[in-house]
Protein backbone atom coordinates (compact mmCIF):
# COMPACT_ATOMS: atom_id res chain seq x y z
CA UNK A 1 0.00 0.00 0.00
CA UNK A 2 3.40 2.40 0.73
CA UNK A 3 3.82 2.31 -3.07
CA UNK A 4 0.68 3.00 -4.10
CA UNK A 5 0.14 6.22 -2.07
CA UNK A 6 3.41 7.11 -3.06
CA UNK A 7 3.15 7.30 -6.55
CA UNK A 8 -0.35 8.85 -6.55
CA UNK A 9 2.13 11.83 -5.12
CA UNK A 10 4.41 11.45 -7.88
CA UNK A 11 3.39 12.84 -11.21
CA UNK A 12 4.54 12.94 -14.53
CA UNK A 13 6.08 16.40 -16.36
CA UNK A 14 3.31 17.07 -18.97
CA UNK A 15 4.99 19.96 -20.56
CA UNK A 16 8.43 17.66 -20.96
CA UNK A 17 5.86 14.54 -22.47
CA UNK A 18 4.30 17.03 -24.91
CA UNK A 19 7.79 18.43 -25.77
CA UNK A 20 9.06 15.27 -26.75
CA UNK A 21 6.52 13.93 -28.85
CA UNK A 22 6.72 17.61 -30.39
CA UNK A 23 10.59 17.46 -31.34
CA UNK A 24 9.87 14.05 -32.46
CA UNK A 25 7.20 14.97 -34.80
CA UNK A 26 9.69 17.51 -36.12
CA UNK A 27 11.49 14.43 -37.92
CA UNK A 28 9.16 13.91 -41.24
CA UNK A 29 6.62 16.39 -40.47
CA UNK A 30 4.16 16.65 -43.03
CA UNK A 31 2.36 19.74 -44.40
CA UNK A 32 -0.83 18.94 -42.59
CA UNK A 33 0.81 18.98 -39.45
CA UNK A 34 1.04 15.13 -39.56
CA UNK A 35 4.33 13.05 -40.04
CA UNK A 36 5.67 10.51 -42.62
CA UNK A 37 8.13 8.65 -41.04
CA UNK A 38 7.71 5.33 -42.49
CA UNK A 39 9.62 1.74 -40.90
CA UNK A 40 13.39 1.78 -41.97
CA UNK A 41 13.51 4.95 -43.91
CA UNK A 42 16.28 7.53 -43.21
CA UNK A 43 13.83 9.55 -41.49
CA UNK A 44 12.51 6.07 -38.90
CA UNK A 45 16.15 6.28 -38.37
CA UNK A 46 16.95 9.89 -37.23
CA UNK A 47 14.12 9.49 -35.23
CA UNK A 48 15.24 6.57 -33.38
CA UNK A 49 18.63 8.40 -33.30
CA UNK A 50 16.70 11.25 -31.25
CA UNK A 51 14.80 8.92 -29.04
CA UNK A 52 17.78 6.88 -27.96
CA UNK A 53 19.75 9.75 -27.64
CA UNK A 54 16.91 10.50 -24.70
CA UNK A 55 16.65 7.03 -23.12
CA UNK A 56 20.56 7.08 -22.76
CA UNK A 57 20.40 10.74 -21.53
CA UNK A 58 17.90 9.25 -18.64
CA UNK A 59 20.65 6.95 -17.63
CA UNK A 60 18.89 3.83 -19.29
CA UNK A 61 21.29 1.33 -20.77
CA UNK A 62 20.09 1.15 -24.66
CA UNK A 63 20.29 -2.40 -26.85
CA UNK A 64 19.20 -3.31 -30.26
CA UNK A 65 18.00 -6.99 -31.34
CA UNK A 66 18.19 -8.23 -34.76
CA UNK A 67 14.89 -6.96 -36.28
CA UNK A 68 15.88 -3.29 -34.74
CA UNK A 69 13.54 -3.74 -32.14
CA UNK A 70 15.04 -1.10 -29.17
CA UNK A 71 15.19 -1.81 -25.43
CA UNK A 72 16.36 0.81 -23.05
CA UNK A 73 16.54 -0.46 -19.48
CA UNK A 74 16.57 1.21 -15.92
CA UNK A 75 17.74 -0.68 -13.11
CA UNK A 76 16.06 -1.86 -10.24
CA UNK A 77 17.17 -3.17 -6.58
CA UNK A 78 16.71 -6.79 -7.76
CA UNK A 79 18.10 -7.02 -11.48
CA UNK A 80 18.07 -10.72 -11.58
CA UNK A 81 13.75 -10.43 -11.81
CA UNK A 82 12.12 -10.03 -14.90
CA UNK A 83 11.61 -6.23 -16.31
CA UNK A 84 8.26 -4.44 -15.89
CA UNK A 85 8.05 -3.25 -19.64
CA UNK A 86 6.07 -0.45 -21.60
CA UNK A 87 6.67 0.72 -24.89
CA UNK A 88 5.08 1.05 -28.01
CA UNK A 89 6.32 1.83 -31.70
CA UNK A 90 7.39 5.50 -33.77
CA UNK A 91 7.29 4.47 -37.44
CA UNK A 92 4.12 6.06 -38.83
CA UNK A 93 1.40 5.70 -41.73
CA UNK A 94 2.44 7.80 -44.95
CA UNK A 95 0.01 9.96 -43.89
CA UNK A 96 -0.02 9.65 -40.23
CA UNK A 97 0.03 11.31 -37.10
CA UNK A 98 1.86 12.96 -34.21
CA UNK A 99 0.51 10.79 -31.70
CA UNK A 100 0.21 6.70 -32.87
CA UNK A 101 2.54 5.04 -30.99
CA UNK A 102 4.72 7.46 -30.61
CA UNK A 103 3.09 8.22 -27.48
CA UNK A 104 3.65 5.14 -25.72
CA UNK A 105 7.34 5.80 -26.43
CA UNK A 106 7.32 9.36 -25.05
CA UNK A 107 4.97 8.24 -22.56
CA UNK A 108 6.95 5.44 -21.12
CA UNK A 109 10.31 7.98 -21.38
CA UNK A 110 8.23 10.22 -19.18
CA UNK A 111 7.53 7.61 -16.61
CA UNK A 112 11.47 7.31 -16.36
CA UNK A 113 12.34 10.80 -16.04
CA UNK A 114 9.96 11.28 -13.49
CA UNK A 115 11.27 8.12 -11.56
CA UNK A 116 14.40 10.25 -11.62
CA UNK A 117 13.47 13.14 -10.59
CA UNK A 118 12.11 11.52 -7.33
CA UNK A 119 15.15 9.56 -6.67
CA UNK A 120 12.78 6.25 -6.69
CA UNK A 121 13.72 2.50 -7.35
CA UNK A 122 12.09 0.13 -7.94
CA UNK A 123 12.85 -3.28 -7.01
CA UNK A 124 12.68 -4.90 -10.21
CA UNK A 125 14.27 -3.35 -13.35
CA UNK A 126 11.80 -1.03 -15.95
CA UNK A 127 12.18 -1.20 -19.49
CA UNK A 128 10.65 0.86 -22.49
CA UNK A 129 10.47 -0.62 -26.12
CA UNK A 130 10.40 0.59 -29.30
CA UNK A 131 9.17 -2.03 -31.71
CA UNK A 132 10.02 -2.45 -35.39
CA UNK A 133 7.46 -1.80 -38.17
CA UNK A 134 4.01 -2.34 -36.23
CA UNK A 135 2.20 -0.04 -39.00
CA UNK A 136 2.86 -2.28 -41.81
CA UNK A 137 2.75 0.45 -44.37
CA UNK A 138 6.12 -0.31 -45.74
CA UNK A 139 6.70 -4.03 -45.10
CA UNK A 140 4.41 -7.34 -43.90
CA UNK A 141 3.64 -8.93 -41.59
CA UNK A 142 2.32 -5.79 -39.67
CA UNK A 143 3.77 -5.44 -36.04
CA UNK A 144 6.77 -7.16 -37.03
CA UNK A 145 9.24 -6.64 -34.21
CA UNK A 146 7.15 -7.79 -31.43
CA UNK A 147 5.19 -10.52 -34.16
CA UNK A 148 9.00 -11.98 -33.85
CA UNK A 149 9.87 -11.39 -30.26
CA UNK A 150 6.65 -13.00 -29.79
CA UNK A 151 7.53 -15.89 -31.58
CA UNK A 152 4.64 -15.20 -33.66
CA UNK A 153 6.52 -15.82 -36.90
CA UNK A 154 10.58 -16.40 -37.75
CA UNK A 155 13.38 -13.54 -37.67
CA UNK A 156 14.15 -14.76 -41.00
CA UNK A 157 10.81 -13.72 -42.24
CA UNK A 158 11.22 -10.66 -41.23
CA UNK A 159 14.36 -9.58 -42.68
CA UNK A 160 13.57 -11.00 -45.66
CA UNK A 161 10.48 -8.78 -46.20
CA UNK A 162 10.65 -6.28 -49.47
CA UNK A 163 9.34 -3.62 -49.82
CA UNK A 164 7.61 -2.17 -53.41
CA UNK A 165 11.20 -1.14 -54.55
CA UNK A 166 12.26 -4.64 -53.62
CA UNK A 167 14.36 -3.42 -50.72
CA UNK A 168 14.50 -5.69 -47.85
CA UNK A 169 14.05 -5.48 -44.31
CA UNK A 170 17.53 -6.62 -43.49
CA UNK A 171 19.64 -4.34 -45.52
CA UNK A 172 17.20 -1.02 -44.85
CA UNK A 173 18.08 -2.17 -40.49
CA UNK A 174 21.78 -1.96 -42.06
CA UNK A 175 21.48 1.03 -43.93
CA UNK A 176 20.05 3.24 -41.30
CA UNK A 177 22.28 1.90 -38.19
CA UNK A 178 19.85 -0.54 -36.51
CA UNK A 179 20.54 -3.75 -37.00
CA UNK A 180 21.51 -5.14 -33.60
CA UNK A 181 23.31 -8.19 -32.46
CA UNK A 182 21.01 -9.03 -29.69
CA UNK A 183 19.14 -12.29 -30.14
CA UNK A 184 15.27 -11.46 -30.42
CA UNK A 185 13.22 -12.33 -27.29
CA UNK A 186 13.43 -15.67 -25.50
CA UNK A 187 13.98 -13.84 -22.39
CA UNK A 188 11.07 -13.15 -19.05
CA UNK A 189 8.77 -10.45 -19.49
CA UNK A 190 7.59 -9.61 -15.96
CA UNK A 191 4.68 -7.30 -17.29
CA UNK A 192 3.56 -4.98 -20.27
CA UNK A 193 1.76 -2.20 -20.08
CA UNK A 194 1.43 -0.48 -23.34
CA UNK A 195 -0.21 3.80 -23.60
CA UNK A 196 -2.08 4.61 -26.64
CA UNK A 197 -4.70 6.63 -28.10
CA UNK A 198 -8.06 5.42 -28.87
CA UNK A 199 -8.13 5.61 -32.41
CA UNK A 200 -11.63 5.63 -32.00
CA UNK A 201 -14.46 8.54 -30.80
CA UNK A 202 -15.53 6.09 -27.70
CA UNK A 203 -13.93 7.88 -25.05
CA UNK A 204 -14.45 11.41 -26.36
CA UNK A 205 -18.33 11.01 -26.92
CA UNK A 206 -18.16 9.60 -23.15
CA UNK A 207 -16.28 12.23 -21.81
CA UNK A 208 -14.34 9.45 -20.40
CA UNK A 209 -10.01 10.53 -19.99
CA UNK A 210 -8.92 6.92 -19.39
CA UNK A 211 -10.12 4.15 -21.39
CA UNK A 212 -9.64 0.64 -19.26
CA UNK A 213 -8.60 -1.37 -22.23
CA UNK A 214 -9.82 -5.76 -21.13
CA UNK A 215 -8.70 -7.03 -24.55
CA UNK A 216 -8.42 -6.91 -28.42
CA UNK A 217 -10.99 -7.75 -30.98
CA UNK A 218 -10.60 -11.10 -32.46
CA UNK A 219 -9.96 -10.51 -36.37
CA UNK A 220 -10.19 -12.66 -39.68
CA UNK A 221 -9.71 -10.61 -43.51
CA UNK A 222 -10.44 -12.54 -46.59
CA UNK A 223 -9.54 -11.97 -50.42
CA UNK A 224 -12.80 -12.69 -52.13
CA UNK A 225 -13.17 -13.33 -55.91
CA UNK A 226 -16.48 -13.54 -57.59
CA UNK A 227 -16.51 -14.36 -60.73
CA UNK A 228 -19.57 -14.32 -63.45
CA UNK A 229 -18.64 -13.54 -67.15
CA UNK A 230 -17.93 -10.50 -69.76
CA UNK A 231 -20.56 -9.88 -72.13
CA UNK A 232 -21.91 -6.41 -74.36
CA UNK A 233 -23.86 -4.38 -71.90
CA UNK A 234 -26.39 -3.56 -74.78
CA UNK A 235 -27.48 -7.33 -76.68
CA UNK A 236 -27.33 -9.28 -73.62
CA UNK A 237 -30.76 -9.69 -71.76
CA UNK A 238 -30.76 -9.52 -68.07
CA UNK A 239 -32.00 -12.98 -66.73
CA UNK A 240 -29.20 -13.98 -68.86
CA UNK A 241 -26.28 -12.40 -67.31
CA UNK A 242 -23.63 -13.76 -64.86
CA UNK A 243 -22.93 -10.33 -63.59
CA UNK A 244 -20.30 -10.96 -61.07
CA UNK A 245 -20.41 -6.58 -59.56
CA UNK A 246 -24.35 -7.42 -59.12
CA UNK A 247 -23.58 -10.41 -57.34
CA UNK A 248 -21.17 -8.65 -55.53
CA UNK A 249 -23.05 -6.07 -54.49
CA UNK A 250 -24.76 -8.50 -52.04
CA UNK A 251 -22.08 -9.72 -50.22
CA UNK A 252 -20.78 -6.13 -49.65
CA UNK A 253 -24.30 -6.04 -47.55
CA UNK A 254 -24.17 -8.98 -45.77
CA UNK A 255 -20.50 -8.03 -44.11
CA UNK A 256 -22.22 -4.80 -42.75
CA UNK A 257 -25.37 -7.10 -41.83
CA UNK A 258 -23.67 -9.85 -39.90
CA UNK A 259 -21.60 -7.30 -37.93
CA UNK A 260 -24.58 -5.44 -36.74
CA UNK A 261 -26.30 -8.68 -35.65
CA UNK A 262 -23.64 -9.23 -33.11
CA UNK A 263 -23.71 -5.82 -31.57
CA UNK A 264 -22.04 -4.45 -29.63
CA UNK A 265 -18.35 -5.20 -30.51
CA UNK A 266 -19.44 -6.87 -34.07
CA UNK A 267 -17.14 -4.99 -36.98
CA UNK A 268 -17.36 -5.61 -40.97
CA UNK A 269 -15.68 -3.77 -42.95
CA UNK A 270 -15.38 -4.12 -47.22
CA UNK A 271 -11.80 -2.35 -47.59
CA UNK A 272 -11.16 -2.79 -51.37
CA UNK A 273 -13.12 -3.44 -54.42
CA UNK A 274 -11.69 -4.05 -57.57
CA UNK A 275 -14.42 -4.17 -60.94
CA UNK A 276 -12.72 -5.98 -63.94
CA UNK A 277 -12.73 -5.25 -67.01
CA UNK A 278 -13.74 -1.79 -66.01
CA UNK A 279 -15.68 -1.07 -69.04
CA UNK A 280 -18.91 1.31 -68.97
CA UNK A 281 -20.40 -1.10 -71.55
CA UNK A 282 -19.36 -4.42 -70.56
CA UNK A 283 -21.22 -6.90 -68.00
CA UNK A 284 -18.10 -6.89 -64.93
CA UNK A 285 -16.72 -10.81 -65.45
CA UNK A 286 -15.05 -10.34 -62.21
CA UNK A 287 -15.17 -8.59 -59.12
CA UNK A 288 -12.23 -8.62 -56.18
CA UNK A 289 -12.70 -7.70 -52.93
CA UNK A 290 -11.05 -7.42 -49.29
CA UNK A 291 -13.29 -8.07 -46.04
CA UNK A 292 -12.66 -7.75 -42.48
CA UNK A 293 -14.68 -9.34 -39.28
CA UNK A 294 -14.09 -8.39 -36.06
CA UNK A 295 -15.45 -9.59 -32.67
CA UNK A 296 -14.48 -9.64 -29.30
CA UNK A 297 -15.79 -13.21 -28.41
CA UNK A 298 -14.17 -16.05 -29.99
CA UNK A 299 -17.45 -17.99 -30.46
CA UNK A 300 -19.51 -15.25 -31.62
CA UNK A 301 -16.50 -14.72 -34.19
CA UNK A 302 -16.81 -17.54 -35.41
CA UNK A 303 -20.50 -17.71 -35.94
CA UNK A 304 -19.63 -14.51 -37.71
CA UNK A 305 -17.24 -16.48 -39.90
CA UNK A 306 -19.82 -19.02 -40.13
CA UNK A 307 -22.46 -17.08 -41.84
CA UNK A 308 -20.13 -15.39 -44.03
CA UNK A 309 -19.36 -18.48 -45.45
CA UNK A 310 -22.66 -19.41 -45.69
CA UNK A 311 -23.59 -16.10 -47.49
CA UNK A 312 -21.06 -16.65 -50.18
CA UNK A 313 -21.88 -20.06 -50.80
CA UNK A 314 -25.68 -18.71 -51.44
CA UNK A 315 -24.66 -16.01 -53.52
CA UNK A 316 -23.23 -18.19 -56.03
CA UNK A 317 -25.95 -20.37 -56.24
CA UNK A 318 -28.45 -17.66 -57.04
CA UNK A 319 -26.51 -15.61 -59.58
CA UNK A 320 -24.85 -18.29 -61.39
CA UNK A 321 -21.66 -17.01 -60.55
CA UNK A 322 -18.44 -18.46 -58.59
CA UNK A 323 -17.44 -16.60 -54.92
CA UNK A 324 -13.77 -18.09 -53.87
CA UNK A 325 -12.70 -17.17 -50.33
CA UNK A 326 -9.09 -16.69 -49.56
CA UNK A 327 -8.52 -16.85 -45.27
CA UNK A 328 -5.38 -13.85 -45.33
CA UNK A 329 -5.22 -13.33 -41.76
CA UNK A 330 -6.81 -14.52 -38.68
CA UNK A 331 -6.41 -12.66 -34.76
CA UNK A 332 -8.10 -14.91 -32.14
CA UNK A 333 -9.24 -12.15 -29.40
CA UNK A 334 -6.78 -11.68 -26.85
CA UNK A 335 -8.61 -10.47 -23.31
CA UNK A 336 -5.54 -8.68 -21.21
CA UNK A 337 -4.39 -9.55 -17.52
CA UNK A 338 -7.16 -8.86 -15.12
CA UNK A 339 -4.38 -7.88 -12.90
CA UNK A 340 -3.00 -5.48 -14.59
CA UNK A 341 -6.03 -4.35 -16.56
CA UNK A 342 -7.24 -3.89 -12.34
CA UNK A 343 -4.18 -2.14 -11.86
CA UNK A 344 -5.13 0.64 -14.26
CA UNK A 345 -8.54 0.79 -12.91
CA UNK A 346 -7.56 1.35 -9.50
CA UNK A 347 -4.92 4.40 -10.55
CA UNK A 348 -7.43 6.17 -12.38
CA UNK A 349 -9.96 6.11 -9.61
CA UNK A 350 -7.42 7.18 -6.99
CA UNK A 351 -6.28 10.35 -9.21
CA UNK A 352 -9.85 11.03 -9.96
CA UNK A 353 -9.72 10.57 -13.84
CA UNK A 354 -13.26 9.50 -15.26
CA UNK A 355 -12.50 6.06 -16.28
CA UNK A 356 -14.25 3.45 -18.98
CA UNK A 357 -13.70 -0.43 -19.72
CA UNK A 358 -12.97 -0.66 -23.65
CA UNK A 359 -11.63 -3.02 -25.73
CA UNK A 360 -9.28 -2.14 -28.77
CA UNK A 361 -10.50 -2.85 -32.27
CA UNK A 362 -7.40 -2.28 -33.72
CA UNK A 363 -3.85 -4.56 -33.80
CA UNK A 364 -1.01 -3.49 -31.28
CA UNK A 365 2.40 -4.95 -30.38
CA UNK A 366 0.50 -5.54 -27.35
CA UNK A 367 -1.44 -7.91 -28.43
CA UNK A 368 1.49 -10.39 -29.31
CA UNK A 369 2.91 -9.09 -26.43
CA UNK A 370 -0.33 -11.07 -24.54
CA UNK A 371 0.89 -13.91 -25.25
CA UNK A 372 4.20 -13.49 -23.87
CA UNK A 373 3.66 -11.54 -20.21
CA UNK A 374 0.73 -10.30 -18.11
CA UNK A 375 0.13 -7.35 -20.61
CA UNK A 376 -2.36 -4.38 -20.56
CA UNK A 377 -3.34 -1.29 -22.16
CA UNK A 378 -3.91 2.59 -21.45
CA UNK A 379 -5.85 4.49 -23.93
CA UNK A 380 -6.43 8.43 -24.18
CA UNK A 381 -9.13 10.38 -26.41
CA UNK A 382 -8.08 11.75 -29.58
CA UNK A 383 -10.24 14.50 -31.28
CA UNK A 384 -13.10 13.26 -33.63
CA UNK A 385 -11.61 9.85 -33.18
CA UNK A 386 -9.17 10.02 -35.88
CA UNK A 387 -6.05 8.36 -36.89
CA UNK A 388 -3.89 7.33 -39.27
CA UNK A 389 -4.66 10.93 -40.48
CA UNK A 390 -2.58 13.98 -40.35
CA UNK A 391 -5.01 15.72 -38.37
CA UNK A 392 -4.56 13.18 -35.82
CA UNK A 393 -4.39 15.14 -31.99
CA UNK A 394 -5.02 14.66 -28.61
CA UNK A 395 -5.33 17.04 -25.62
CA UNK A 396 -2.24 17.72 -23.54
CA UNK A 397 -4.11 17.27 -20.37
CA UNK A 398 -5.44 13.93 -21.89
CA UNK A 399 -1.94 13.02 -22.47
CA UNK A 400 -0.37 13.53 -19.00
CA UNK A 401 -3.26 11.73 -17.16
CA UNK A 402 -2.74 8.66 -19.37
CA UNK A 403 0.98 8.61 -18.68
CA UNK A 404 0.32 9.11 -14.96
CA UNK A 405 -2.13 5.94 -14.95
CA UNK A 406 0.88 4.34 -16.36
CA UNK A 407 3.56 5.65 -14.01
CA UNK A 408 1.63 4.01 -11.13
CA UNK A 409 0.65 1.06 -12.50
CA UNK A 410 4.86 0.08 -13.60
CA UNK A 411 5.66 1.24 -10.53
CA UNK A 412 3.19 -0.75 -8.18
CA UNK A 413 3.49 -4.06 -10.37
CA UNK A 414 7.23 -3.83 -10.02
CA UNK A 415 7.37 -3.03 -6.21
Amino acid sequence: MGTLIMTTQLAINGKRLWQSLMDLARIGATPKGGNCRLALTALDGQGRDLVTGWMREAGLTVRVDQVGNIFARRPGRDNSRPPVMTGSHIDTQPTGGKFDGCYGVMAGLEVMRTLNDAGVTTEAPLELAIWTNEEGSRFVPVMMGSGVFARKFPLEVALAARDAEGKSVADELKAIGYAGSEPVGGWPVDAYFEAHIEQGPILEHERKVVGVVTGSLGLRWYDVTVTGMEMHAGPTPMPVRRDALYAASFLLQAVIDIARAHPPHGRGTVGEIHAHPGSRNVIPGQVRLTVDLRHEDAQRLAEMDSQWRQVCQEVARRHNVQVEIKDVQHFPPTPFDPGLVGKVRESAARRGLPAMDIVTGAGHDAVYMASVAPTAMIFVPCKDGVSHNEIEDAKPEDLEAGCNVLLDAMVARAG
